[in-house]
């Protein structure tokens, strides 16, 4: 019986792309036996996924984590983060691994001198890559987020005025460039004209109350810090579209066959981690030299004008 240790440590989104190595492992390799390291804050993540055997959390000590996965004696390591932390606890457990390739130098050529060799790949088949030698296929279901009961949302929780139906916007991102300045998202909310739930955490709840001052509380819920990761992801399942800027809740809503409207600033769909086997549209100003400058994001554009948000035309069309 094959013991597996997967590892990826953050973050949200990256977590829950790694979800079909996880099931295709677990389906498709007899008496497979699948444990998943990640960070003590994505805990959520995957507590209730149950093709997940075993659950490790790296919280403070990494000399403390290795010591617990030496008890395990596993016979093949998944590496879907590939950086120094793993590396080390590859090199201390010494079992056979297999490492997930972040093609670094491409990613540098497209963000550093916009030479786009990058595969037209998802980065979901190139963590798939990493279970090919034990015969594993990717079985194209997409990827999967569980929700559970405890967190389902009670339908008089959401005002009467959206509880008929409501359009789902995650206005967060971990970085400034990667999100609409609130001007303009107060522009793409007047276009969507429909009752409209705003999600996102406690961070971004001061953008969400100026939305919802600037088109009332007729069409806006800001949804911002009131709820906890579970309970947002019910709220995008039960939307009829999703909008999103490239976070973690897109990964999520794509986990849950939502159709997304997907809003792109400095990053770009062409890294590969573009809204995985759903519906999906991509908002994206193409008409720029200088974008995309990052792989990641910044806190403001290191230029200042921040054209691939603010010239970024939001042409979308909801009724196909």
């Amino acid at each position: 019986m094959p013991k597996f240790l997967i590892i990826r440590f953050s973050s949200i989104g990256d977590i829950v792309l790694t979800t079909p190595v996880i099931r295709c492992l677990k389906q498709q390799v007899a008496g497979a036996e699948v444990h998943f390291c990640t960070k003590k804050a994505n805990k959520v993540l995957i507590d209730d996924n149950p093709y997940i055997d075993k659950r490790f959390y790296l919280e403070g000590s990494l000399n403390e984590l290795v010591r617990q996965l030496r008890q395990e004696k596993y016979d093949y390591i998944i590496d879907l983060h590939n950086n120094l932390r793993t590396s080390l606890i590859k090199l201390r457990l010494g079992v056979k691994s297999y490492s997930f390739d972040k093609l670094n130098w491409q990613k540098w050529l497209l963000v550093r001198w916009k030479i786009n060799v990058m595969p037209t790949v998802h980065i979901v088949d190139r963590y798939m890559a990493t279970v090919k030698p034990f015969g594993v296929t990717n079985d194209r279901k997409g990827l999967d987020y569980f929700i559970p009961y405890k967190d389902q949302i009670e339908p008089d929780w959401l005002p009467d005025t959206h509880r008929r139906g409501y359009i789902a916007y995650a206005i967060g991102g971990q970085h400034a460039t990667k999100k609409l300045p609130v001007p303009r998202m107060i522009e793409l909310c007047r276009k969507i004209n429909y009752p409209i739930v705003l999600l996102g955490g406690k961070e971004d709840a001061e953008a969400g109350e100026q939305i919802e001052k600037a088109l009332g509380n007729r069409l806006i819920y800001n949804a911002c810090g009131k709820y906890n990761l579970n309970q947002s992801a019910d709220l995008l399942q039960r939307a009829r579209v999703v909008f999103s800027h490239d976070t973690g809740l897109m990964h999520i809503a794509a986990a849950l066959k939502k159709k997304v409207y997907s809003i792109w600033g400095n990053t770009t769909p062409l890294l590969g981690m573009y809204p995985y086997q759903t519906p999906f549209v991509i908002l994206e100003n193409n008409n720029l030299s200088c974008r995309p400058c990052s792989k990641i994001g910044y806190k403001e554009c290191p230029l200042k004008h921040f054209r691939c948000m603010n010239d970024l035309a939001l042409d979308f069309d909801l009724s196909q």
